[in-house]
């Protein structure tokens, strides 16, 4: 039975990996569940997985929760913060790691989790965006796996040939087709954009998600995160990757060969599918998604991406073309402006404006070890701020 933790567990992509879990109690055992704040949602699932660790990023939370599980589930013993995040991550106990936590809170403990040599999930974009080069090479060094857990990703890794670290040139791979919803404002009117309210940006039309990734889907964020994250996931460069709006959400990525064949993973959009296949590869399981009928769909669309509509998309192609610690000054600047407008302080165009001034004031630098990264995480974040309230003025 292989022991997981699961960071991150109140959100979508933990609420479902605990679901795919369930199904299977022969192959999976809960070590440990961890969350920043949402102590009622933490507690049932401690009461119904029981794990040995429950962690709380936030301290007060923690506090509540011990209190709570002394009467209910009195031998889980509950830590905080992020030495708590990283016991859990590391522990010798844990086989798998499924890194679900959202934004630049969960790089320590995915970092972790690969200096531990664990099967690492990773369903963290951010892992990767702020951090590629050192965390692929601690992967490499303490011979930790890394499955992806996002569904394009995913569907690239099954449709790549088993031996693409080779890089692709060499294993006849000629570019990978990334595909993305387009979000709830793919066909609005480009002068109302600006008038988009939060509950709105979050009204997926295809995926139930958190309302940071939501707002990340809508402006496609998310989309240039994800080719970030590709371009080291599958040793490549942005100029071979396309994006590709596809509304329907069947096909979840395609990969294109030299001999002129396209191969694609298909499913319906239900992140069980990506779970069960990381939990399980490289074999397959259950994962209690409903099968695919074609006949339902009966077409699929694809549109290219107009970056004008989407300029987060050009955003992250540059940030990943100039290197260095230029992708983690774009991620941070993201984190502050959707936050923002989250808050209703910041209107939704606004929020690629403010990490584009972000990106031609704070310069990069070579992202030699993860205090430099951090140290230009914060900077970022602090310019960030300033230019939201220079745009609120």
């Amino acid at each position: 039975m292989k022991g997981i933790t699961v960071l991150g567990s109140t959100g979508s992509i933990g609420v479902n990996t605990l679901d795919v879990i369930s199904r299977h109690p022969d192959k999976y055992g809960v070590k440990a569940l961890t969350a920043n704040t949402n102590v009622d949602i933490l507690l049932e699932q401690c009461v119904r997985h029981m794990p040995e660790f429950a962690v709380m990023v936030d301290e007060n939370s923690a506090s509540l929760l011990e209190k709570k599980l002394k009467n209910k589930a009195p031998d889980i013993t509950v830590l905080s913060g992020i030495d708590g995040l990283l016991k859990v991550a590391e522990d010798d106990a844990v086989d798998y790691v499924m890194a679900a936590i959202v934004g630049a809170a969960g790089l320590l403990p995915t970092l972790g989790a690969a200096r531990a040599g664990k099967r690492v999930l990773l369903a963290n974009k951010e892992a990767l965006v702020m951090s590629g080069k050192l965390f692929m090479d601690t992967i490499q060094e303490n011979e930790a796996e890394l499955l992806p857990i996002d569904s394009e990703h995913n569907a690239i890794f099954q449709c790549m040939p088993s031996d693409f670290s080779k890089g692709m040139d060499n294993v006849g791979v000629k570019k990978i087709l990334l595909t993305a919803s387009g979000g709830p404002f793919r066909t609005t009117p480009l002068e109302q954009l600006a008038a988009m309210t939060p509950d709105q940006a979050c009204a997926h039309p295809n995926w139930v998600m958190g309302r940071k990734i939501s707002v990340d889907s809508a402006t496609m964020m998310n989309k240039g995160l994800e080719v970030i994250e590709a371009c080291w996931l599958f040793h490549t460069r942005p100029e071979f990757i396309q994006v590709v709006i596809h509304p329907q959400s069947v096909i979840h990525s395609l990969v294109e060969y030299s001999d002129g064949s396209v191969l694609a993973q298909l499913g319906n959009p239900d992140m069980r599918t990506p779970i069960a296949y990381g939990l399980a590869w490289p074999e397959r399981i259950d994962a209690g998604v409903e099968r695919l009928n074609l006949f339902d769909i009966a077409r699929l669309d694809f549109v290219k991406p107009d970056e004008q509509r989407f300029p987060c998309l050009r955003l992250a192609r540059e940030a990943m073309q100039q290197g260095g610690t230029s992708s983690a000054i774009l991620n941070a600047a993201n984190e502050i402006a959707v936050d923002e407008f989250l808050h209703k302080r910041l209107r939704f165009t606004d929020i690629a404006r403010v990490i584009e001034t972000v990106l031609e004031k704070v310069a990069h630098h070579e992202a030699t070890s993860l205090d430099v990264i951090l140290n230009d995480d914060t900077l970022a974040r602090e310019f960030a701020r300033a230019a939201t309230i220079d745009l609120a003025a």
